[in-house]
Formats: structure tokens, sequence, C-alpha cells
């Protein structure tokens, strides 16, 4: 399985600007697609060197070819137009009874899709201590499992050891929607910190078994666990401000639009007061969004692919009013339009993703 989007049009000299979105009929349809098929392609060698996102300009379209991605690549206010026109055409929505057998089959789709592909579809997610390195060794003292140190004042617990995995964690990150685990294994392979502990859940049992099976898999660092995050009643077997880190890797996006809020509200009450929420997912108007054809749509900026899993494109605009509301400071929330290339077949793609980091605000002194 494979993205070909040919580019028709040519590059423009400017520095960081691009030809128009082309989106072509009759190719390979994205629409069945995982986030993980469309993030870059590099080596993981490579990826690891790579610095963030934001340093490989393109300023000859001579030399398009010569990098997996190039950075930055900004869009005129004619491109904007051309794509909301392309999303426009297509955003009929579905009937209700439709959207709703889509909502209510979630999990269903969700396992297929794990079965289908178990962890064969999939590559590790290298660049992540490149974008995230909250991610890598902190360098933080091992706690004593009645106390959490924060701010440099003992505060004290209310759960023991045998409360809940990790307890005795000086350091606790949790992933939602973790897959197969491309990000968790990453993360406990290159982060020796002993005090490390990573939680890792997914909506779909399918995948968590996967994860579980993974020869790397190792209890005594990790726990995984089926959760949906969308469910309010269901909760999460870890207290709350237990976290350091929580990641949202191409995983609020499968959320219907009008549960995502609850779900952020609920997360940010797992964080300790500094921790930090570390999102990537699909930003409007990605190429994924102008693929998608008549009967695909949901509702604004909502779809279904062809395996009945959905996606929603965010604006940074979005996402901000969804941590902030949550009790979360901005840090960081950026655009990353990337020109990704397909250097064997000489093909582009033209690709826009957002990537956030808020932090939980401190307790007052």
């Amino acid at each position: 399985m494979h993205l070909e989007v040919v580019c028709q049009l040519p590059l423009k000299p400017r520095r960081r600007r691009m030809a128009a979105p082309v989106v072509v009929a009759g190719l390979s349809s994205v629409e069945n697609m995982p986030e993980t098929a469309a993030e870059p392609t590099e080596s993981s060698a490579e990826a690891q060197r790579r610095p963030q996102f934001g340093t490989r300009f393109l300023t000859d379209p001579r030399q398009v070819f010569q990098h997996n991605a190039w950075d930055n690549v900004e869009w005129s206010t004619e491109q904007e137009e051309a794509a909301q026109k392309k999303v426009q055409e297509n955003s009929q929505p579905l009937p209700a009874e439709k959207q709703e057998e889509f909502d209510n089959r979630a999990n269903e789709y969700w396992n297929d899709f794990y079965t289908i592909h178990e962890n064969r579809f999939f590559k590790d997610r290298h660049w992540l201590f490149t974008e995230f390195p909250e991610l890598a060794p902190q360098q933080k003292p091992p706690l004593d499992a009645e106390e959490n140190l924060l701010n440099g004042e003992d505060v004290p617990s209310t759960h023991t050891e045998t409360e809940f995995p990790g307890a005795t964690a000086s350091y606790r990150i949790l992933e939602v929607g973790c897959g197969v685990g491309n990000t968790v294994f990453p993360i406990l392979k290159t982060n020796n910190d002993p005090g490390l502990f990573v939680y890792c859940c997914d909506f779909s049992s399918t995948a968590v078994d996967l994860v579980k099976s993974n020869p790397e898999y190792d209890p005594s660092r990790c726990h995984a666990f089926v959760h949906d995050m969308s469910d309010t009643s269901a909760d999460y077997p870890i207290p709350h401000q237990s976290l350091d880190v929580i990641v949202l890797i191409f995983v609020l996006s499968a959320l219907h639009p009008q549960k995502m809020q609850n779900t952020i509200n609920r997360l940010a009450r797992l964080l300790k007061p500094g921790g930090v929420l570390l999102l990537r997912d699909y930003g409007r108007y990605d190429m994924a969004q102008l693929r998608f054809k008549k009967g695909r749509c949901l509702s604004e900026n909502f779809y279904v692919r062809g395996d009945g899993t959905r996606v929603y494109f965010f604006t940074q605009d979005e996402l901000h009013d969804l941590f902030c509301n949550a009790g979360l400071e901005k840090v960081q929330n950026m655009v990353d339009r990337r020109l990704q290339v397909n250097r064997g077949k000489q093909l582009t793609m033209y690709r826009v993703w957002v990537q956030c980091k808020y932090r939980k605000v401190l307790a007052p002194t």
C-alpha cells in the first residue's frame, strides 16, 4: 500500500513556497491508510540525526528530490482557497443513522484494522526524541514510594506501591492510543532511566495484545491496558497528578469532535503540576483530507475512512482552545507543512501536521 500524488505544477523558486496542493483522481486512495503510512520515510539512523522540523528549506526546486522531506513549506492565499474549495466540494455529511453506526462500531473497526495489519505495517517513531526531548532520559532523582518530588518540595502522595503499577517510579509517561507500540518501544529502548515507567493504552484490545506479545514488552517498566479515552465512566489505572508526560500521536483525531474536550479534561487531571501533554496530529487541509471523496464526510472536517475508522483535521486554534479549557498553558503550538518526497518514484506529497506541547500550570507557592 502506498501514496501516489503527482506534482503537476512546477515548484516555485521562492523560499519555502510550494505549488498548490494537487489532488489527482484515479490514484491510490489514502482513505484507509493510517497515519503511520504517511509519516516521513527516513531510515532509523537518518531520523535520529534529523534536527527538529523547520530547518530544511527548499530554495532551489531543482533539488526537490535530494531529500525525503522539506520543511516549512508555506501556502499562499490562493493555495489555501483552493484547498478550502476542495473540502467544501466533499462536505455533504452522511445521514445521522450512518454516522451513529460508525460511532457504535468504532471498537470493531479498530480491532479489524489491527487484526489485518498486526505490526507489519508500522514503523517505529524515532523522530519522537528530536521533537519531544521530554521522552528522553531526564536525569531526575529517584523518588520514595510515599512522596513525589515537585518543584523542589516533597508533596505527600495518598497512594502506596500496591495501589497502581509504577507507583515507585520517578518519571511516568502515558501514551494514549499506543497502537502496536511504535512510540512505547522506542521510548523503552532509548530511555534507560531506572526511574522511568511507561503506561500505554489503546481502544483496540487487539492492539494491546500485540504490544504485550512483543518480546521487548517488560511489565517491570511498562503497563499496557485497554481503554476508551472518550468514555467518561472509565477510570485510568493511574491516580490524578501522577504523570510527567502524556503523549497523543495521531489519536485525538480519531474521536468524535464532541467528545474531545471531556477527553482532554480527564487527561489533564492525570498530569502533575508542571507535567506536559505532547500532541502531533493531522492539520487542516492535509493531503489526506483533500483526497477524501464524496460520501466520506461525517461532519465539518471529520471523515470516515474506507475501513470504518474516523479522522478529524485540526487547526491550531481548535487545539489551543481544547488544552486551555482544560487548564493547560501553551509551550508550543505550530504547524508542520511538509513537502514529502518519494525519490524512487519521483513523486511529491504535501502534508500538514500540528504539533503541540501544553503544560499543567504549577501549583501556586
